[in-house]
């Protein structure tokens, strides 16, 4: 505390001239006009009392994120089961079965929906505890808060209301939406991070009105009171319109008095501020979204296939009830032996064929019901949770500095992880690790630097592999002319990576040269330049510094990490900046004069701070020798333009080693000086005083215009590149999903140019990508109706980025699109966001920045549902659960920020490059399972429940069973359910490892080749096949013939018992032939169930038969002498899987999928014996991408070969005319 009593003595004003400094005529600003609807709140401060009744009671600040709460959860949770097809028509059949006509009993149809349904709603109850205890976790945050007579003391966070007093001090969050009244520095300034609003990490200054100011202790809330009458609730983070009445005065309040709930205070000791908003009227929970109900969209077709099956059903269900009915007309008279004369009251009366029929349908509804199979969900829940159980459980996704694993938050969509076309995804601290390192820097035209940064490092590696896979398929000739040129490049980027952990690491500081470090520099030709270079780093900053007493170190609190690294860097160098006065910067020179460390006091003449309109940042400084200088940082586009005549002498190299840096995925400024003389810096000051303290609306025009005449007439001194630390793995994580073929947006809270930075760091973009901008014009003011010429201009230029994108012939051309969050907000109205997303489909990479919380989710419902494809959205913090929960699948990442997107989300990874492996490999598996299994599962159900209604009508459509009770009981609850269950768990087409080396196999599911209709007709039609061959094949084999030795024909329980044999050996078969991959579990699970099936034939026949009825002794004395029945089960077997065997053959042979061949490399070991081999197939199986860094190694190797045909054709060319000359 004491640290910071002393640090607050410090007048931040005068550090920030644009944002912070107030005019001398405060008082005379004008109140905002706060008529009309949207500006109705008033707030009583210090009262709150007022607010706990109408009309001024506001919403508390308890918070809920669940889907459920005690009284909605019952209806809520059966609405989400009973949206099931199926689950309908069993409950239907349930009903049913409670009337005489039921061919079950009533107990065996409730009993399996109630467990279907109870499984399902407990997961979903437990899913939605734990949201509900992240939220009481919330809840019961302390705040401090004024309870009266100047004391303050704590109070959940639930129980703060609208104009509560609050104290928070330094690294606390902010309860909820307050006024700034005062804080610990003098001039009422204070650092915020909104990081978990908007993802930026750099800090936000925030300041208080003057008036407000002398309230800095607990006693001066006594008798404080005072009104805000301001806007209603709404989702927009940056604007604020309202006043302050204090001391019968009025003051307009603005966004930089607003401290938003989520934020954190930081490098403040403490500030009081007014409740203004709490609870859902907050602006981060009106960003927020209602977490909705996800189904997959295999689940959403099976339930268009049980609407086709329910339809077979009802249509086999009125024939056999028209049957009924006719026989009953016609042939029941005839049938004495059922006693027609007694049937007049019963459903078998002649006179009322109708009402026959009409109850007989109700029957043939139930007992037909095998073709629409209630064990389906159930397996589908087994196989999902134990798919969850692998996801969570798989080491390869586990993080040993955090030790998270993955988590499969919820279950439900495993199989759409492999179905995902585009990734949505936030940028800070989930792409980076929100860390700058000084990496390379170009100073007096020389470029200092041999580390390579993570994308060189990763292209040049791939560029190896590439040139090997290619030299492989060339002559020797070509692959040593094709060698020279790049064999140079290559051997610098990664024997230079590899000496990266030759020296302890430094935060912030990955710069390695010798020629620079350790004094050296002093023997360069520019020392001088140099040294001005490492003196602007230092100087040129608004930086406090911090001594840890730990280490005797000093520390930066920054704005932001770029400007970190910059004082790292330069204290590295030997320029420690150490001390900050009201006026001055301190440095220690550590090769000062004639060597010794020398401390040089730079006397702050005025600051023209960074913004991301101005794109630079200036100080102008009078050093200890008179001398006054302009030290500028900036965009290079932006200096270049500002330099003198004589000013560009480095101009051309430093214009090249900046495209390096780009290309290399580095952030770049520029560094520029100039020299003043007094005379000529006075007349300067006193027009930026003047423009300082106007009072008038144009007051920042002003302003700007004034720095702009100082920053003119620059010398360039070189440039920085800084490496946004990305996250371990992120490029290659981006490369192999490109190669996947998925497309790959960026939203994000920051500012456009680290957006820019960023995306060139992990190759979303790159040099030679046509970059679109869609931003708002400045419009003409004078129009009569501005918002419309602004939609008209932005329409405009979407319009013509979609023409041009048309017209590009380049085949190689890649295009990317960049857009902010005040133009977004206009391009996701109705009448121009079809246009958008149009436009955003064609690019190879979109970037949207400075979006809200809101716009993120309304990006993701739009590419949604315009789309019509899988999305995924991956975040880390609190502003990223909006998109994550309207995204197909939410992603969250267990990060630095809070667990609020991990508690939002469907899975959860502790690194982006995790989501490689989660997609690739998980959601390829998932979905071929999940698939296989649904369209097996209504093979054997149609397979047998057709056998029944054949039966039927064979038995004139009587209701009889062909089948024993037990027999179908136990067809899906034992004697099929396991090895579908071993499918749906276990199988794989290829290993991990192979799916990683071709990514391209993922678009198996997007495309859903393995459930479209096609297929799914096809299982079908199998199914049916398989029933006609298992039913009349049977009916043809054993009618006519002699059963047993004795001569004896079979009778119904031996028919039905063999042709049960024949579709248990049959299905199992069908399975077998279906999987790619066996363990012994699925060897157990498959060959297990038909051995199950005669061990349950031999114990059921040895009871009494009174309990086993017919089957008594059935497979002993019956089935098991009789030569028939095993040549039946042989031939049925047989016939019903050979179609199948035939069709995987001619697929096999004539038209194999990707993973047919990478099956049979596999099992001819051709992999192992022919590594060129193995390597030509993995980069053919590549998707062609325009992003990640195998697109700017394609790129590369297209400009080396160019370049190689050139030299190749004029060393042919020279070689002729040597030869054609005379010897």
């Amino acid at each position: 505390m004491a640290r910071g009593r002393i640090r607050a003595k410090l007048r931040r004003s005068h550090l920030h001239p644009f944002s912070c400094l107030r005019p001398c005529v405060q008082d005379g600003d004008e109140p905002h006009s706060l008529q009309g609807p949207g500006f109705s709140r008033i707030v009583h401060c210090n009262e709150s009392h007022l607010h706990r009744r109408s009309p001024l009671k506001y919403c508390s600040n308890y918070i809920s994120t669940t889907k459920y709460n005690v009284l909605t959860f019952l209806p809520t949770a059966l609405f989400e089961q009973f949206r099931r097809v199926a689950n309908i028509y069993f409950l239907l059949a349930a009903i049913l079965s409670l009337t005489p006509v039921a061919p079950f009993s009533a107990v065996s149809m409730i009993f399996p929906l109630a467990f279907v349904v109870g499984i399902s709603m407990a997961k979903e109850a437990l899913e939605d505890w734990r949201r509900f205890m992240q939220d009481v976790k919330i809840n019961s945050r302390k705040a401090i808060v004024h309870k009266g007579d100047g004391d303050f003391g704590y109070m959940p966070w639930k129980k703060l209301r609208v104009g509560d007093v609050v104290k928070v001090e330094k690294d606390q969050f902010f309860p909820a939406d307050l006024l700034l009244l005062s804080t610990s520095y003098d001039d009422g300034i204070c650092y915020v991070e909104t990081m978990n609003l908007d993802g930026e990490t750099n800090l936000k200054i925030k300041r208080a009105l003057e008036v407000t100011l002398p309230l800095d202790e607990d006693e001066t809330f006594k008798n404080f009171t005072g009104t805000i009458k301001c806007e209603d609730p709404n989702p927009s983070l940056y604007t604020f319109v309202g006043n302050f009445e204090y001391e019968r005065q009025v003051y307009p309040l603005d966004p930089s008095q607003i401290l938003l709930r989520d934020s954190k205070l930081r490098n403040t000791a403490f500030i009081y501020g007014v409740v203004i908003f709490t609870g859902f009227d907050s602006k981060v929970m009106q960003n927020s979204t209602k977490s909705p109900s996800k189904r997959s969209k295999i689940e959403c077709k099976m339930d268009q296939i049980i609407y086709i099956l329910f339809s077979l059903l009802l249509l086999i269900s009125m024939m056999s009830s028209i049957g009924f009915a006719v026989k009953i007309k016609l042939q029941m008279p005839d049938w004495w032996y059922m006693q027609p004369w007694n049937a007049k009251k019963s459903l078998y009366d002649p006179n009322s064929p109708a009402k026959s029929g009409l109850a007989h349908l109700v029957t043939a509804l139930i007992l037909y019901g095998y073709l629409i199979p209630i064990s389906l969900y159930v397996s589908i829940e087994v196989v999902k949770v134990c798919q969850a159980r692998f996801i969570d459980q798989d080491i390869h996704m586990y993080d040993d500095e955090t030790g998270n694993t993955a988590e499969a938050r919820t279950s439900n969509l495993n199989e759409e992880l492999g179905q995902v076309d585009t990734i949505l995804s936030d940028k800070t601290g989930t792409l980076t690790c929100n860390q700058m390192d000084f990496l390379k820097c170009s100073i007096a035209g020389t470029a200092y630097g041999v580390r390579s940064s993570e994308v060189e490092v990763a292209a040049a590696r791939q560029m190896a592999m590439d040139l090997e896979d290619q030299d492989s398929d060339s002559g020797s000739r070509d692959r040593n002319s094709a060698n020279d040129l790049p064999e140079i490049e290559l051997e610098t980027v990664v024997t230079s990576a590899d000496g990266k952990d030759q020296k302890a690491a430094i935060k912030g500081f990955s710069f390695e040269d010798s020629r620079l470090m350790d004094g050296n520099w002093l023997k360069e030709p520019n020392s001088e330049v140099i040294r001005l270079f490492f003196r602007i780093l230092a100087v040129c900053q608004t930086a406090v510094p911090e001594l840890n007493e730990e280490t005797g170190t000093f520390t930066y609190e920054a704005e932001s990490p770029d400007e970190g690294a910059f004082l790292v860097a330069a204290r590295e160098f030997g320029f420690e900046f150490f001390k900050r006065t009201q006026s001055s910067v301190t440095i220690s020179e550590k090769y000062g004069h004639q060597g010794q460390i020398t401390e040089r006091e730079f006397k702050i003449l005025n600051l023209l701070e960074f913004t991301s309109k101005r794109k630079r940042m200036s100080v102008i400084v009078q050093d200890e020798d008179g001398q006054i200088l302009v030290l500028c940082k900036g965009a290079d586009s932006i200096i270049f333009d500002r330099l003198s005549k004589n000013g560009k002498m480095y101009l051309e190299a430093t214009t090249r080693h900046l495209n390096d840096y780009g290309e290399a995925g580095l952030r770049t400024l520029a560094l520029a000086y100039k020299k003043l003389d007094e005379s000529e810096y006075n007349s300067w000051n006193d027009e930026f005083v003047k423009a300082k303290t106007s009072v008038s609306s144009d007051r920042d025009q002003m302003l700007e215009r004034v720095a702009d005449m100082m920053e003119r007439d620059l010398i360039l001194v070189g440039a920085t590149a800084v490496e946004d630390k990305l996250q371990k793995g992120v490029p290659q994580c981006i490369d192999k999903l490109a190669q996947a073929g998925l497309k790959i947006w960026v939203l994000t809270g920051d500012k456009m140019e680290t957006a820019i930075n960023i995306g060139f760091s992990c190759s979303l973009l790159r040099q030679g990508m046509k970059q679109i901008c869609i931003t708002i014009v400045d419009s003409d003011t004078v129009a009569p109706d501005p918002k419309q010429s602004v939609k008209e201009n932005i329409l405009m230029q979407i319009t013509n980025a979609s023409q041009m994108v048309k017209l590009e012939k380049d085949p190689h051309a890649a295009f990317a699109l960049i857009i902010d969050g005040k133009t977004l907000t206009h391009a996701l109205e109705d009448d121009m966001k079809h246009q958008f997303l149009a436009l955003a489909v064609d690019c190879a990479s979109v970037i949207c920045c400075r979006v809200s919380p809101k716009q993120k989710a309304l990006v993701v419902r739009l590419v949604k549902e315009g789309t019509g494809r899988t999305t995924l959205a991956i975040g880390d913090g609190a502003n990223d659960v909006g998109m994550i929960q309207e995204a197909d699948i939410g992603v969250g990442i267990s990060g630095v920020e809070g667990m609020q997107a991990v508690m939002a989300s469907d899975f959860s990874i502790s690194q982006f490059r995790f989501l490689e492996r989660l997609l690739v490999v998980h959601g390829h598996w998932c979905y071929k399972r999940i698939a296989q299994m649904i369209c097996y599962f209504f093979y054997k159900n149609i397979a047998f429940g057709l056998t029944l209604f054949y039966f039927e009508a064979f038995a004139a459509f009587s209701g009889q069973s062909v089948y024993d009770d037990w027999y179908m009981i136990l067809f899906n609850v034992i004697l099929t359910s396991l090895p579908v269950i071993s499918l749906g768990v276990f199988e794989q087409d290829v290993p991990s490892e192979v799916c990683l080396q071709f990514p391209a196999l993922y678009q198996q599911g997007p495309k859903n080749l393995f459930f479209d209709w096609t297929r799914i007709f096809g299982w079908m039609a199998n199914g049916l096949y398989s029933s006609l061959i298992i039913f009349f094949l049977n009916i043809v084999v054993l009618s006519d013939q002699a059963f047993r030795s004795g001569g004896q024909t079979a009778d119904m329980a031996a028919v039905g018992t063999t042709m049960f044999s024949g579709i248990v050996c049959a299905v199992n078969c069908q399975i077998a032939l279906t999987m790619s991959h066996f363990t012994w579990i699925q060897h157990v699970f498959v060959w297990g169930s038909i051995a199950t099936w005669y061990i349950f034939l031999i114990l059921y026949g040895m009871l009494s038969p009174a309990y086993s009825g017919e089957a008594h002794q059935i497979l002993v004395e019956a089935l098991g002498p009789a030569p028939i029945y095993w040549c039946s089960i042989l031939l049925v077997t047989i016939a019903c899987n050979l179609p199948y065997l035939a069709h995987i053959s001619f697929q096999r042979s004539f038209n194999p999928l990707d993973h047919h061949i990478i099956q049979e490399i596999k099992y001819y070991k051709k992999d192992v014996e022919d590594q060129t081999m193995w390597r030509r197939e993995r980069s053919k199986a590549r998707q062609e991408t325009k992003i990640g860094f195998s697109a700017r190694v394609d790129a590369k190797i297209r400009q080396l070969k160019g370049r190689l045909q050139k030299k190749h054709t004029s060393f042919l060319s020279h070689s002729h005319s040597h030869m054609g000359s005379p010897s």
